[in-house]
C-alpha cells in the first residue's frame, strides 16, 4: 500500500470480479454522468450508523443486517420493498426484546445489483456466454445480447437504487414504522405461520409497554422517532462505487454516497488488489466478509489496513464458515483480531458457508445447519472472550421455497415449488423469522434471562 489515495487509486491494482465492458470510454462517460447526480445517502447518515455500529461493538447495540442476494430492477416495485421491510421491522422487534439492546436495521437493498461469481463464463448446451453477474452488469437471459455487460446498466442501478430509498424513507417517516401499528408489519400470506403466535405475544408486550413508558413521560403516538433504517451492499463493481464517492462540505475524507454501508466480499479479499485499495480510503463505516481462507496473520494484516487508526464503528468483520467449520476456524481469528488491540464489531453470516447442491442439481441452504451456525457463534464468543454483535441474513418478502426445513419444514422435493432466486437460496419469511426469534431467546438466555411462554 502506498499513503497516496484517491477514489481511482484502485486502478493501479489488481482488480478482480470486474466486468469485461467493451468500451471504456463508455465506462467513463456513465461515470461522469452519476458523478454529477445527486448523491443517493448523505454524510450524516453514515456517521450516525459509524456511531450506531461502535455502540454496537461495545455490546449496547445489536445490528440485523439482511435483504436479498441479489436485488433485481424488474422487483423495484412497493409490495417487495415494503415486505422486506417488514420481515426487517418484525425481526427487530423480536430480536430487541430478547437482547434488551437497540437494533441496527441495515437493509441488504438500494444498491444489491451486483454479484461475483465462481466463473467467467457459463456453458449450456454448447454455447458459452459470460455469466450473469447482476443487473448492475448484465441480463440474467442466456442469449449474447444479455449477457453482454452493458455500462448503462450502472445509470439504471442508479435509477432503481434512488427509487428503492425514496420510498423506504417515505414510509418510515410516515408512520409505517410506528410500533404502535403492527399491522402495518403483516404480510397476507403468513397469517396462520406457526411462527405468527410467538411473534404476536412479544408485539403485545412490547405494545403495552410502550403505552405504559408514553402515559408515565406524556409523550404519545407520533411524537417520538421510532426507526432509523440504513442500507449497505457489497461494493464490488468498483467504477460505481468510484463514481459516488466524493467530498462533503463540513467533513473530511472522502465518502461513498452509493450506501451506508458498503462490504468486501470473499471473493474480493486479497489485500494487494482493488478492493481493498478502495476501501482503505472511505469513511464509510465498512465490512469484510471472512471465511476458512482467511488466516490469523491475514486477518492482523486486513486491520492494519482497513482500520489503521482504531475508529469507533469503522470496521465490521462478518465470518461465514459453515456449521461443521465454524468451531475450526473461528476462535483463531478472534484471538488475532484481539491481539491488535483495535475495537471490531463481529457478525455472523450463517448464510454462505451452508450452500450446497441437492442430488437434483439444485442449490439450497439447510434450516438448521444455518440456526446450527448462528447458535455456535453466539457461544464460541462468549468463551473466547469476544462478543457477537449482529447477524447478516439472505432473505425475502416473497412465498418462496429455496432453503430446506424451518417450521413449515420445507423439503427437497418443495423447491421446485416457488424457486424464484436467479442466484443464492433465501430464506423466506417465517425462516427469517424463526431465525430472529431463535437469537432472541439465546441472547436473553445469555443474559441470564428466559422468555416466559
Amino acid at each position: 500500500m502506498t499513503d497516496v489515495w484517491s477514489p481511482g487509486s484502485w486502478r493501479a491494482k489488481k482488480a478482480l470480479q470486474q466486468p469485461a465492458y467493451k468500451s471504456e470510454a463508455e465506462v467513463n462517460r456513465v461515470m461522469e454522468e452519476i458523478a454529477k447526480l445527486p448523491p443517493l445517502v448523505t454524510s450524516w447518515e453514515i456517521i450516525a450508523l459509524r456511531k450506531q455500529l461502535s455502540q454496537a461493538a461495545s455490546g449496547e447495540r445489536f445490528l440485523l443486517q439482511g435483504g436479498d442476494c441479489a436485488e433485481s430492477f424488474d422487483q423495484c416495485n412497493s409490495p417487495m420493498i415494503a415486505n422486506k421491510l417488514k420481515i426487517l421491522l418484525q425481526m427487530s422487534l423480536a430480536l430487541a426484546y430478547g437482547s434488551h439492546r437497540r437494533v441496527i436495521r441495515v437493509g441488504r437493498f438500494a444498491g444489491q445489483y451486483a454479484k461475483p461469481r465462481s466463473d467467467d463464463f457459463e456453458t449450456i448446451d454448447g454455447t458459452t456466454l459470460p455469466s450473469y453477474r447482476g443487473d448492475l452488469i448484465n441480463r440474467p437471459e442466456f442469449t449474447e445480447t444479455a449477457r453482454t455487460p452493458d455500462p448503462e446498466l450502472m445509470l439504471r442501478g442508479y435509477e432503481r437504487a434512488g427509487m428503492t430509498l425514496n420510498f423506504i424513507r417515505a414510509l418510515v417517516s410516515r408512520g409505517f414504522s410506528d410500533p404502535h401499528r403492527l399491522e402495518y408489519w403483516d404480510l397476507d400470506w403468513v397469517k396462520d405461520s406457526p411462527m405468527a403466535e410467538e411473534y404476536r405475544r412479544i408485539a403485545h408486550t412490547i405494545g403495552d409497554s410502550l403505552r405504559f413508558m408514553e402515559d408515565v413521560v406524556g409523550l404519545h403516538p407520533g411524537e417520538m422517532q421510532w426507526i432509523d433504517f440504513f442500507t449497505s451492499h457489497e461494493g464490488l463493481n468498483l467504477p460505481y462505487e468510484q463514481a459516488q464517492t466524493r467530498h462533503v462540505p463540513r467533513h473530511a475524507g472522502f465518502y461513498n454516497l452509493s450506501t451506508h454501508f458498503p462490504w468486501i466480499g470473499m471473493r474480493t479479499l486479497d489485500l494487494d488488489a482493488a478492493h481493498i485499495e478502495y476501501f482503505r480510503g472511505i469513511s464509510n463505516p465498512i465490512a469484510v466478509k471472512i471465511g476458512g481462507i482467511v488466516s490469523p496473520e491475514m486477518l492482523t494484516r486486513l486491520i492494519d489496513v482497513l482500520h489503521p487508526d482504531n475508529e469507533p464503528g469503522r470496521l465490521t468483520l462478518i465470518h461465514r464458515f459453515g456449521a461443521g467449520k465454524i468451531a475450526q476456524f473461528l476462535p483463531p481469528l478472534i484471538a488475532a483480531a484481539q491481539r491488535t488491540g483495535k475495537t471490531i464489531l463481529w457478525c455472523c453470516d450463517p448464510m454462505h458457508g451452508n450452500t450446497e447442491m441437492t442430488a437434483g442439481g439444485i442449490k439450497t441452504r439447510r434450516f438448521h445447519n444455518i440456526l446450527s451456525e448462528l447458535d455456535q457463534a453466539f457461544d464460541i464468543h462468549a468463551a473466547n472472550g469476544s462478543r457477537l454483535g449482529g447477524m447478516h441474513i439472505e432473505l425475502t418478502g416473497e412465498n418462496v421455497t429455496e432453503c430446506v426445513g424451518g417450521a413449515r419444514e420445507v423439503s427437497e422435493a418443495d423447491l421446485k415449488t416457488a424457486y424464484l432466486s436467479n442466484l443464492d437460496p433465501r430464506l423466506n419469511y417465517e425462516q427469517a423469522l424463526e431465525i430472529a426469534l431463535f437469537a432472541s431467546r439465546k441472547m436473553r438466555s445469555m443474559n441470564g434471562h428466559t422468555i416466559p411462554a
